[in-house]
């Protein structure tokens, strides 16, 4: 028999899936449309090698 959730647990779960039906802002709506249209900016070698720290 599988334990019993306690008392929070029912509450928690609705305040979870209240949050996740939530629509998603204009504004970050706005701001994912600009990264997807905006081509990468190249900042040369900001440490993007992979190749570690030095040492």
């Amino acid at each position: 028999m599988p334990p019993a959730n306690p008392d929070w647990a029912d509450g928690l779960k609705q305040l979870y899936d209240a949050v996740v039906e939530e629509p998603l802002p204009d504004a970050f709506k706005d701001l994912l449309d600009k990264l997807d249209e905006d081509p990468p900016v190249s900042n040369g070698d900001a440490g993007t090698s992979g190749k570690g720290a030095p040492g």
